[in-house]
C-alpha cells in the first residue's frame, strides 16, 4: 500500500487554487475586471498545483509523464511546471534520488525553462540556499530557477517583496535582476492583468529595477492564458516606455518555451503580433539565432547577454515596423 505523500504535504504547504485567488483578493479586494480575468487564470493555478501534488505523490517517470502528456497543450508546460515543483521538493526532503534532474535530462527536457522554474517556486519554502542548486544546471537555463523564485516571493510574499521592494537576503548577484524577471510576471496574475496597477505597482520600484520587472510582464502576458486583446497589450507597450524592449525579451521568451514543446498558443502569437510584428514561431527563431556564439559566463552572464541581443533585434524589428507605418500612411 502506497502513503500518499500529497495528502501528507497539502495542509503544510497550502497551495492551492484557492489560495491564489485568495491572495490577489487580499491584495486588490474584490473588483469586477480581476474577478474576469481570474476566469481565465483559474486553469493555470489549478494545472499547477494538480501537477504538484501528482508529482508529489507518485514521482516514477512511466506514471507521470503520460498524465502531463495527457493535458491540453496549451496548458502543458504548466502542468511540467508544477510537475518541477513536485520533483524539486521531494528532492529537498529526499536528497539520494535526484528525480528532478534525471526528469530534466530524460523526458522533461522539452519542459526544461518550465522545470526551472517550476523548481524555483518551491524553493522559498525549503531551507537551502538556491546558489548551490543553480550551480549545477544548464549555464543558461539556469536562471530561470531564480525567476519561479521571484514569481513566488511577489505573489505570496507581496508585503515584504512588492509592498516594501525587498529581495531575499539569500538571492545574491545576477540572481536578483532574474528574481524580478519572475516578480514582474506574478503582477501579471496579482494584478488581473490591469495596466493600471501593473503601471503604478512597477512605477514605485527603483528605476534600475523597471526593466526586468517589464521583461516579467511581457513573458506573462504573451504564455499565459489570453485576457487581454492587441489594444491592452499595445497600451502596456506604451506604458513601459524605454522598456518595451525588454517586455519584448519577456515575449520572446515565452514563444521559445512554446517552440521548445513542439506547440503555439493563440495569446502567445497575439503578443508576439503587438510586440514583436510577427507570430511566435518567427520570433522563437529569433531568440534561437541570438543565442548562437554566446561567450561564457563573466562578469556579466552568459544568460544576459542573449537578453540583451534578443532586446537589440526588438528595436531593430521596431524601426521596421515603424516605417512600415510611415509609408502605409
Amino acid at each position: 500500500m502506497r502513503i500518499s505523500l500529497a495528502k501528507i504535504f497539502r495542509p503544510v504547504f497550502n497551495i492551492s487554487t484557492a489560495s491564489f485567488q485568495q491572495m490577489v483578493t487580499e491584495r486588490h479586494g474584490l473588483h469586477d475586471d480581476i474577478d474576469n480575468s481570474w476566469l481565465c487564470f483559474e486553469p493555470v493555478a489549478r494545472t499547477l498545483v494538480d501537477f504538484f501534488y501528482e508529482a508529489i505523490d507518485d514521482s516514477r517517470f512511466e506514471v507521470l509523464v503520460p498524465k502531463l502528456n495527457a493535458v491540453e497543450i496549451e496548458l502543458r508546460g504548466v502542468a511540467y511546471e508544477g510537475a518541477g515543483m513536485g520533483l524539486m521538493l521531494l528532492d529537498s526532503l529526499f536528497p539520494w534520488k535526484k528525480r528532478f534532474q534525471a526528469f530534466v535530462a530524460g523526458p522533461g527536457a522539452s519542459y526544461i525553462s518550465l522545470l526551472y522554474i517550476g523548481a524555483g517556486l518551491v524553493m522559498p519554502r525549503m531551507p537551502q540556499r538556491p546558489d548551490p542548486f543553480v550551480a549545477q544546471l544548464d549555464p543558461l537555463l539556469r536562471w530561470f530557477v531564480m525567476d519561479g523564485y521571484g514569481f513566488y516571493e511577489g505573489f505570496f510574499s507581496w508585503r515584504t517583496t512588492v509592498e516594501q521592494q525587498s529581495i531575499p537576503a539569500r538571492v545574491t548577484g545576477y540572481a536578483r535582476r532574474a528574481f524580478d524577471h519572475g516578480m514582474g510576471r506574478s503582477l501579471w496574475f496579482s494584478t488581473g492583468a490591469s495596466i493600471d496597477r501593473i503601471v503604478a505597482t512597477i512605477g514605485q520600484f527603483p528605476a534600475e529595477r523597471q526593466a526586468d520587472l517589464w521583461g516579467g510582464i511581457g513573458l506573462a502576458c504573451a504564455y499565459a492564458a489570453g485576457v487581454v486583446d492587441r489594444p491592452t497589450i499595445k497600451a502596456l507597450q506604451a506604458a513601459a516606455g524605454p522598456h518595451k524592449a525588454q517586455m519584448a525579451v519577456g515575449a520572446a521568451m515565452a514563444a521559445k518555451f512554446r517552440q521548445q514543446a513542439g506547440g503555439s498558443a493563440p495569446h502567445t502569437d497575439l503578443a508576439c503580433e503587438a510586440l514583436w510584428g510577427m507570430p511566435g514561431q518567427q520570433v522563437a527563431l529569433i531568440t534561437d539565432e541570438a543565442r548562437s556564439g554566446l561567450p561564457p559566463d563573466g562578469d556579466i552572464p552568459a544568460y544576459e547577454v542573449w537578453r540583451q541581443r534578443i532586446a537589440a533585434q526588438s528595436a531593430e524589428w521596431g524601426e521596421v515596423a515603424e516605417l512600415h507605418r510611415e509609408v502605409a500612411q
